[in-house]
Parts: C-alpha cells; sequence; structure tokens
C-alpha cells in the first residue's frame, strides 16, 4: 500500500521530472491561466489546460483536477472539480469559475494514460 508521502513520489512537477520524464514536461505539466490577484467573493475565471498532447485511445490525458489550498485552513486542498476526458472527443482543457474568500494556491493534477500524474500550481492573493 502507498501512503501520502509514497503518493507525492508518483506525481511529476517541473521540478521533479527526472530521467524520461524531463522530455515530457513541456507537453504533460498543466498550465493554470488566473489572475495573480483577486477581489474578496467576487468570481473569476480559471483555466488549465495541457499540451500540445497526443489525443488517441491509446495515448490520452483522461483527467484534470483542480484544488484550492487556502490560507489558513485546517484541512487542505479542497478539491474544486474533477473533469473526466474522453479520448478523441475532448481536448484537456476546462474551466472552472471562483470565488474565494482567503488568498491560497490553485493546484491542478492531470493524469495521462501513458505518463502518470502531473502537478503544477498558482499563488493567488485575495484583497
Amino acid at each position: 500500500m502507498i501512503g501520502v508521502a509514497g503518493l507525492r513520489e508518483l506525481i511529476y512537477t517541473v521540478g521533479s521530472a527526472r530521467g524520461e520524464a524531463l522530455s515530457k514536461v513541456e507537453s504533460h505539466t498543466p498550465r493554470i491561466e488566473a489572475p495573480d490577484v483577486v477581489k474578496k467573493g467576487e468570481v473569476f475565471r480559471v483555466k488549465v489546460s495541457v499540451g500540445p498532447h497526443p489525443n488517441t485511445l491509446e495515448h490520452s490525458i483522461r483527467y484534470i483536477e483542480l484544488y484550492f489550498e487556502e490560507e489558513g485552513r485546517a484541512f487542505n486542498p479542497v478539491l474544486i472539480g474533477r473533469y473526466e476526458l474522453t479520448p478523441v472527443y475532448s481536448e484537456p482543457v476546462v474551466e472552472a469559475y471562483l470565488k474565494l474568500q482567503k488568498s491560497g494556491k490553485l493546484i491542478a493534477l492531470e493524469y495521462c494514460n501513458l505518463h502518470g500524474l502531473w502537478e503544477n500550481y498558482r499563488d493567488v492573493r485575495v484583497e
């Protein structure tokens, strides 16, 4: 059984990719588009995309998850949404609309059926 620390080792990031995974960073690391600063309680758009990446039955992005790690929250992160993607028909691009009360970190996680889990994050400050 894999514990939380072991699970962390299964997730690739720009900083942790080694060996063959280094050649996959550009096409697998989720890109998060969001404002650096948002107004407390006001809706804003977050876009997460992956690629360019193949989209075949044999090789595709199967899901993207978006989390928010809120400053000062006892239990983090909060799952914002999990977006299942169907090979051939869908593209690995999702949008979510959020309202935040506190600053924190957006975390995107994506799963490629051949190259595993990849993660990226972006800080968002609430004023």
